[in-house]
């Protein structure tokens, strides 16, 4: 028997929300009570510096999680991914598209992280970097573009596949440092 050794308090073990920086404030969440296809966030205001949308759920299937601005279908997105599952790595490229395929789902645990640079800005196009992962399976990266210099005010995320009731969809503004 040792003694002596103090062991202190560990925090329990029930879940808790990811705490974000500082500079995160939450705008809108989503946590789904039906099974839909699509979630729109709509009324963005321009007072962030960048947005960040958190996905994380189920599907039906192994499908891509898109990504759509202002409902624009114009062919004004492009995007280059880089994908691994522990054996094989595969890149692709896509351009003048009518939404960007950049996330991803599945009928396993899956998040996915965009982050939107500059939306508000009415002079540039907007850049858009996402990672995501379908626990224990694959991984993703990716770097897209939108090519419109209007100001970013609704976000559309969509899937061919059915998203599942319980799956949350978060959006974040980035407040000026």
């Amino acid at each position: 028997m040792v003694t002596g050794i103090n062991i202190p308090n560990l925090p329990s073990m029930e879940l808790r929300e990811p705490k974000m920086p500082s500079t995160y404030e939450p705008i809108q969440t989503n946590t789904l009570g039906s099974t839909t296809t699509s979630v729109t966030f709509s009324s963005i205001p321009s007072t962030y510096t960048d947005l960040i949308i958190v996905f994380s759920g189920t599907s039906n299937a192994l499908d891509s999680l898109n990504i759509r601005f202002n409902g624009d279908t114009s062919a004004l997105y492009s995007r280059i991914i880089i994908s691994g599952n522990g054996s094989t790595t595969v890149s692709d490229r896509e351009v003048s598209q009518g939404s960007s395929g950049i996330g991803l789902t599945s009928t396993t645990q899956s998040d996915t992280t965009f982050q939107v640079f500059n939306y508000s800005n009415t002079t540039t196009y907007k850049t858009i970097l996402s990672r995501a992962n379908v626990s224990a399976s694959l991984v993703r990266g990716c770097a897209g573009v939108y090519r419109s210099t209007s100001a970013i005010t609704s976000v559309t995320l969509f899937s061919s596949s059915t998203l599942n009731i319980g799956s949350t969809f978060t959006l974040y503004g980035i407040k000026a440092a």
